[in-house]
């Protein structure tokens, strides 16, 4: 296909919307069902009527318009709800758009989420000759592509095994090789790729780029990874609540998206009634704000930035030496750090009946990801009287503080060191 014949994707005022449901239906008696069953037909027409105040309209996605030259590798960005995944399913036509249009070009090879394309009872053999035959490949055009696709894959070993058998690494893997090999017009890949181990996630971005550069395909990539889509991607979209934020060169957009994700921090997080509070601790923490450098509230950081904290109290009496602590936990629940009012050179003396307290440190160079911040008060006899786990969330946020366009791997640790390498010549 040549460039003359138009984009390879054009959308056009796409929208998507869902109806969500506020009641929660409870049948305590055999006669609650039956009237319920009696009443259906009067609430469905409530609802198509748009009488039923328990239904609201949730668009995940409007009026979305783009259009993708082809060749072009495009990073499509935003926060987790902003619509990236909806409108990869529309352009895969997996889901049909409530308005607007999407035309593409070409064959469209997905890979959405763990699973898609895949019939588990069939074998990873058959699963490949099933997909090409979809793409609308032939068998022997398949043949020709079989051997790369299973050493790509490294699935030699279970080739003739069923793969609802597979780990989800080498369900990912093979999902991957067949969507890239077959030789489609248009790839799509959503965030499903962090499944797979370091390595396969490198031979992957490197595959997307060959195929671009050499085949002349277009890509479509949804990531959180900001070093691989700057490293990808020659132009980014940024969603936000389903809307076209940004549309511009990769840098600039995520440029755009660092920013509000740093900048995104709503009202502090309320703890009264905690539903991490531990058992046997009185509600002393009344609330927990994290903010940036600025001084403003934040939920988002970068590798190695400046934080503080400011936890509202509650303690009847006050209290004398108050022990305080803070601890970050990844979202596999391992301590990765603490700061504590007896761990620093400047502890507290005292708190009144109602206090609010401020800590300031330096954020460790943690990998990127969720994590969740503890919290603690005990008595200087040691005590606990309140314990909060998963006071306040907050992100890392992948922005390159490595000096590095190379995207960073789990595998690497929990902390990212910065280095510099050279070579010493030794003569023969």
């Amino acid at each position: 296909m040549s460039p003359e014949h138009g984009p390879a994707i054009v959308a056009e005022g796409l929208g998507k919307v869902y109806q969500l449901s506020h009641r929660t239906d409870r049948h305590d008696t055999f006669r609650d069902a039956l009237t319920a069953a009696a009443m259906a037909p009067w609430r469905r027409f409530r609802q198509l009527s748009g009488e039923d105040a328990s239904m609201e309209d949730f668009w995940a996605v409007r009026d979305v318009s783009f259009s993708v030259p082809q060749g072009e590798v495009i990073g499509i960005v935003g926060r987790n709800g902003a619509g990236k995944s909806t409108l990869l399913k529309i352009l895969s036509r997996i889901v049909e758009p409530t308005e607007g249009s999407a035309r593409l070009r070409g064959r469209v090879a997905s890979l959405l989420e763990v699973g898609t394309g895949f019939h588990p009872e069939l074998s990873g053999r058959e699963n490949i000759y099933m997909n090409g035959s979809i793409l609308g490949m032939r068998k022997r055009e398949i043949d020709t592509k079989f051997n790369e696709i299973v050493a790509f894959a490294e699935v030699e070993k279970f080739l003739d095994t069923p793969v609802k058998r597979y780990s989800s690494g080498m369900y990912v893997r093979l999902a991957f090789a067949v969507a890239a090999h077959l030789e489609p017009e248009i790839l799509i890949v959503d965030e499903v790729l962090a499944v797979g181990d370091a390595e396969f996630q490198k031979r992957c971005l490197g595959k997307m780029k060959q195929i671009s550069e050499r085949g002349g395909r277009t890509v479509l990539f949804v990531s959180h990874n900001m070093a691989a889509i700057n490293t990808l991607c020659s132009r980014a979209i940024l969603l936000s609540g389903g809307r076209v934020a940004a549309d511009g060169s990769t840098r600039s957009v995520v440029e755009t998206y660092l920013s509000s994700s740093r900048q995104k921090g709503g009202d502090s997080t309320a703890l009264h009634d905690a539903p991490g509070r531990r058992a046997g601790s009185f509600p002393h923490f009344t609330s927990m704000e994290l903010l940036g450098r600025d001084g403003k509230a934040a939920s988002a950081f970068s590798p190695g930035s400046e934080i503080s904290i400011r936890i509202g109290l509650h303690v009847p009496n006050g209290l004398r030496a108050p022990k305080i602590g803070i601890g970050a936990n990844n979202t596999r629940g391992e301590r990765i750090f603490a700061v504590a009012t007896y761990l620093s050179p400047t502890p507290i003396s005292r708190i009144g009946e109602t206090s609010s307290v401020l800590v300031n440190f330096k954020l460790p160079a943690l990998y990127p990801g969720q994590y969740m911040f503890d919290a603690s008060l005990s008595t200087e006899e040691g005590p606990f009287l309140d314990q909060v786990d998963e006071a306040a969330t907050f992100e890392v946020l992948q922005d390159g503080y490595l000096g590095s366009s190379h995207p960073y791997f789990a595998e690497m640790g929990v902390v990212l060191v910065p280095s510099d390498w050279s070579v010493n010549s030794v003569a023969a």
